[in-house]
């Protein structure tokens, strides 16, 4: 257990900040299957712009690492051009 007052507030904020990355990382994860399994060109291409976006986020608050994202980044890509 903490013994500092100013543990504990370290404690409750990581637990918020744990809690917004799994809800970042979760709500990223589910756009970028959707963007895979899209079969139209047209919402494809309206959807790309906003899961790149997104992937940048999870990099820039180092939840995911960028090569990763640059990964994801390019399949996507890929996929929305070969529709």
């Amino acid at each position: 257990m903490a013994n500092h007052k100013s543990a504990l507030k370290r404690i409750r904020s990581n637990e918020e900040k744990r809690l917004r990355n799994k809800y970042q990382h979760k709500t990223a994860r589910n756009a970028v299957r959707d963007l895979r399994a899209s079969v139209d060109k047209e919402f494809a291409e309206g959807k790309l712009p906003a899961v790149l976006s997104m992937l940048d986020k999870l990099v820039k608050s180092n939840v995911i690492h960028k090569n990763k994202a640059g990964n994801l980044k390019s399949g996507l890509m890929k996929h929305v051009a070969s529709i």
